[in-house]
């Protein structure tokens, strides 16, 4: 793992039963880079993107963020692990439904100054006090978003983060990934999206199982 490299990832396989979804994966990160992952559906990206985060164990293969083995850890240091060092983006944001949209942005931690900053950066100033079920869709992604990115993590892993955004929603989360980047932080984005692809140092294209530049 070189210096500069937040993920560091070798030779990943995952199936499931006679389903080939990962076939030796190898790919890396570096800080301040934005990772653009894109591929058929049922290609395998959000598969890789849970073993990455120590969701799923491979079938073969390693894998290092800033130099630690999520694989390595007990249950509760794993945990420990996503909170401190990895920040997730999920497609339907998975706010928890009864905590306002600060209280989910601070969930796992984290500074409440920061958080404030966050939300209003994204623009969500005036429904902080909102439960999600009384926000958009779009402002859920951006509230999903900013709990991502509110511990200042290492690297953030986002699973098409714009999937169903209208193209308001789509510029406050690019703008979100790309500054978070230029602060330093990694990011590994699967997406369909050509906006988000614009704004990628690395495109690459996952399919049959297969990684290909």
């Amino acid at each position: 793992m070189s210096e500069n490299e937040v993920l560091c990832l070798e030779g990943f396989s995952k199936s499931f039963g006679e389903v080939v979804a990962l076939d030796d994966v190898s790919l890396s990160v570096t800080e301040g880079e934005i990772v653009a992952l894109r591929g058929p559906s049922g290609a395998g990206k959000s598969t890789l993107l849970y073993l990455i985060a120590g969701l799923l164990a491979p079938d073969a293969g390693t894998v290092t963020v800033s130099g630690i083995d999520p694989y390595f850890l007990s249950g509760a240091k794993r945990t420990l692990f996503r909170s401190e060092e990895l920040g997730m983006v999920f497609q339907d944001a998975r706010l928890i439904p009864y905590l306002n949209i600060r209280e989910n942005v601070l969930v796992a931690g984290g500074d409440p100054k920061r958080a404030d900053e966050l939300i209003e950066s994204l623009g969500l100033t005036s429904r902080r006090t909102h439960v999600p079920k009384k926000l958009s869709a779009g402002e859920q992604q951006r509230a999903g978003l900013a709990r991502a990115l509110v511990t200042n993590p290492k690297l953030v892993l986002a699973d098409e983060p714009t999937g169903n955004l209208d193209e308001e929603n789509t510029e406050l989360v690019i703008a979100g990934l790309r500054k978070y980047a230029n602060d330093g932080g990694s990011v590994l984005v699967v997406t369909h999206d050509a906006r988000v692809i614009e704004i990628a140092d690395r495109i690459l294209t996952l399919e049959h199982g297969r990684l290909r530049a």
